[in-house]
């Protein structure tokens, strides 16, 4: 009788856990996450810029991909150049700001399907006080356990446009670009089926 009393809390706890048609919830592994921008220095080259510090959730369905939802937090302390120096200026009030704005701040507000693999995220951008819409063009890459882990994850890739002067950083313009372009890679960790998996265990 215990047996059959824990069996179905333990399937009552699933079932709520995983309602039908819901997305599941996903954070960035962050030893197989990279954001990269990209700005060009004066005609010669485009300079590389890493954003190390950030934090974000994405709620994803494969079957219902375009009533998912990102949000993510950079914190732009976490600026990584090939310049220690550099890294130093862009911590400024010519460029971010960081001591007065601290974050970077990217919230879905819709999704529009593009392919049997792809799709345009759009949503707002706060940086520097200023909130401006932008869109992500993102490559579902596959979903599956990790084979070594055995850790059910998501991977996507992510590039976008975006014009820094929009956002009242014009410091620089023309022999530092104006345009920044961002590219994303990522795996999102599946939070819901570690904790199934967790009770299941348990």
């Amino acid at each position: 009788m215990l047996f059959l009393v824990r069996t179905i809390i333990l399937t009552a706890t699933v079932l709520i856990t995983f309602p039908a048609y819901a997305a599941d919830h996903y954070e960035f592994d962050k030893a197989h996450t990279h954001i990269a921008f990209y700005v060009n220095h004066l005609g010669f080259s485009d300079m590389l810029g890493l954003f190390t510090l950030y934090d974000g959730t994405l709620q994803f369905d494969p079957k219902k991909p375009e009533e998912s939802k990102l949000d993510v937090t950079l914190n732009p302390k976490g600026i990584h150049t090939s310049s220690p120096l550099l890294d130093n200026v862009l911590q400024g009030a010519n460029f971010f700001n960081t001591e007065k704005f601290p974050t970077i701040h990217f919230v879905s507000t819709s999704i529009h399907v593009t392919g049997d693999h792809t799709g345009d995220v759009v949503g707002n951008v706060t940086m520097l006080g200023v909130t401006k819409e932008v869109t992500l063009h993102v490559r579902f890459n596959k979903a599956d356990y990790q084979p070594v882990t055995n850790i059910y994850v998501a991977g996507f890739n992510a590039d976008a446009t975006l014009k820094r002067s929009d956002f009242g950083m014009a410091y620089g313009i023309p022999m530092v670009g104006d345009e920044v372009r961002l590219e994303i890679s990522t795996e999102g960790v599946n939070l819901d089926r570690k904790k199934a998996e967790g009770l299941k265990h348990g």
